[in-house]
């Protein structure tokens, strides 16, 4: 294992431990949405980290690529969905959004 990938990995855990934190502390929805947001970015630093380390980064890079673009993807979904439990609740909490029930 070389210092390189040691360093990813160490960042790679910082940021799963930020994402974890954030996602069980917080009761507020786009705060969770962010800390997922970091979680997949702590995914994409092992992915860039295990390319580098077997010396195939053209697939790593592919991989992160798509990662990125699935993730644009579910967070503008997620924005919008936000979005539209802020106009009916008028917050964001997820102990108020009890009035969602169909």
């Amino acid at each position: 294992m070389s210092f390189l990938f040691g360093v990813f990995l160490i960042g790679a855990v910082l940021l799963i431990a930020v994402g974890a934190y954030g996602i069980i502390v917080t009761r507020n929805l786009m705060r969770i949405v962010l800390s997922v947001e970091v979680l997949t970015k702590a995914v994409t630093l092992v992915i860039i980290g295990a390319g580098y380390e077997t010396g195939n980064m053209g697939v790593a890079q592919s991989l992160v690529i798509t990662i990125i673009v699935v993730e644009v993807m579910l967070l503008v979904i997620a924005t919008a969905l936000l979005f539209g439990a802020f106009t009916n609740n008028g917050s964001l909490m997820t102990d108020k959004l009890n009035n969602l029930k169909g």
